[in-house]
């Protein structure tokens, strides 16, 4: 029995909670999976898994020696990277989680750069605007833009996103354009329906403030609610890097501002408890980079206010 391997393995079945789900990452028999873990225990003298017929749950030994596991592991992984990474060219598999908008508009040309000068880089990316957890879909980082992080994310800043209202000529010509946020509530209003909340914020005053909204229109696509307001359907708040071509082109114009919306961070998120190898970490400093440096997308701000 490889010692290591074995620690590798119970680590992704207790992280995971089901054997079967660890057989299909590893692509082998479920009961390839029992067998080896059922080897490690009768190393070890011990049970590590509690079984049941809904569910797997750790013992107290188990609960202990996962901890173990953990830090070894990371440690042989931070000893095996720093004889490599200052000699080695990033290479490897690199599964991603990211937003629909943002990672298909922004970030593939970026990873497609980022791929043309890493040729040994292999990227599979997952777009989904709903948070993943990164251990059960087995993703070694995910992208997010959010104004905060939930509790234990290990996370690093890359970037800052910001917001606008904004509605075409033909609406504001037929209803009127509304020059403060709580005038919003009269005007028809998009819900993007992933958000907590039917308001938007805007900073006044230095502090963040809630303003109710209404509409007939909620979609779960942020580009589908932009279309909505370039028809003339009504008012939508959009990130920058989604309304800069519309606004550019005329077809949007921005509404209230005057009222700056609450910046948002892009952040890269891990795994929390692993090592982060040197080829995301490669990844995650070319991103940081590209969208640290002024972006075009966020001149439209200062059209607005001209």
């Amino acid at each position: 029995m490889d010692r290591l391997d074995s620690m590798r393995l119970f680590l992704r079945v207790a992280e995971l909670g089901s054997f079967s789900a660890v057989a299909q990452q590893l692509n082998v028999a479920r009961s390839v999976v029992t067998r080896q873990i059922a080897a490690l225990e009768a190393h070890l003298g011990t049970k590590l898994i509690a079984r049941s017929t809904r569910r797997l749950s750790l013992t107290t030994a188990g609960a202990g020696y996962l901890e173990k596991c953990r830090e070894i592991l990371n440690l042989v992984e931070a000893a095996e990277a720093g004889l490599t990474d200052d000699t080695q060219a990033p290479r490897g598999h690199i599964r991603i989680t990211l937003p629909f908008s943002f990672g298909i508009h922004q970030l593939m040309p970026m990873f497609a750069d980022f791929m043309t000068d890493n040729p040994e880089i292999a990227i599979e990316l997952e777009f989904n605007d709903r948070r993943a957890n990164l251990i059960e879909g087995g993703f070694d980082l995910a992208i997010r833009i959010s104004d905060r992080l939930d509790p234990g994310d290990v996370a690093r800043k890359i970037g800052k996103s910001h917001g606008v209202v904004v509605a075409s000529p033909e609406y504001l010509l037929r209803h009127g354009r509304p020059m403060h946020p709580s005038e919003l509530i009269r005007h028809e209003c998009f819900s993007y329906l992933l958000a907590t909340h039917l308001s938007w914020a805007f900073v006044i005053d230095g502090e963040i403030q809630w303003f109710p909204i209404s509409g007939r229109l909620q979609a779960n696509s942020g580009e589908a609610l932009l279309a909505a307001a370039m028809r003339g359907l009504g008012i939508s708040y959009a990130p920058t890097f989604m309304a800069e071509q519309a606004v550019r082109e005329r077809q949007l114009e921005i509404v209230l501002p005057e009222f700056a919306s609450p910046e948002l961070g892009i952040y890269a998120v891990f795994p929390g408890n692993r090592y982060v190898p040197h080829r995301v970490r490669t990844l995650v400093e070319y991103l940081a980079q590209r969208l640290g440096s002024k972006l075009p997308w966020d001149e439209i701000l200062q059209m607005g206010q001209g």
